[in-house]
């Protein structure tokens, strides 16, 4: 089975509702296979900084404890008392062991720390089918990836992709955060 690109996805919100559009348009996305959502969390930080979890999926209590939580294991999130994370690090010492580069303490992204006081986020690991054939074609070619990351639509003024104006909306709506 080929494995598309996988992405970790943190969107933050003052006053969210995890139950609606959101979960339609995840179910979208999986249905359209031009991604698959392998997990999806939604976290709530309160005020004191406390943390509360929950699956964001239409999978039943059962059902997502079965299958565990795969952005919980990989933030360093146990939820339930899952063996998840004692897997991974097994897994990636294993890695490690054999000569792969796994993540230093100095690339650890610390999410949940991200996650401002008093509001929600929700953690969403999609893979990317659609970079499948791509990425399968890089390869047979000798390539290989480097690096990666999205462009702020500001840059893409420059480009002549956005108007200032649309760029700046569409910044506003990426970067804001919640107001204290």
């Amino acid at each position: 089975m080929a494995i598309g690109p996988v992405q970790l996805i943190v969107l933050g919100f003052r006053d969210p509702d995890f139950h609606g559009e959101i979960i339609s348009e995840l179910e979208r996305l999986r249905e359209s296979d031009t991604v698959r959502v392998i997990d999806a969390l939604a976290v709530y930080k309160d005020a004191g900084g406390e943390v509360e979890v929950m699956h964001l999926s239409n999978l039943s209590t059962d059902e997502a404890v079965e299958v565990g939580s795969k952005v919980g294991a990989l933030i360093g999130l146990g939820l339930e008392g899952e063996p998840g994370m004692e897997a991974g690090a097994q897994a990636g010492a294993a890695a490690a062991a054999d000569g792969i580069a796994v993540f230093s303490d100095e690339d650890a992204w610390d999410v949940l720390a991200e996650i401002p006081d008093d509001s929600a986020a929700a953690l969403v690991l999609l893979e990317h089918h659609w970079a499948v054939p791509l990425r399968d074609a890089v390869f047979r070619a000798g390539g290989f990836r480097i690096n990666d990351g999205f462009i702020s639509p500001l840059d893409l003024i420059g480009l002549g992709l956005l108007s200032a104006e649309e760029a700046a909306q569409l910044h506003g709506l990426e970067t804001a955060t919640v107001s204290t």
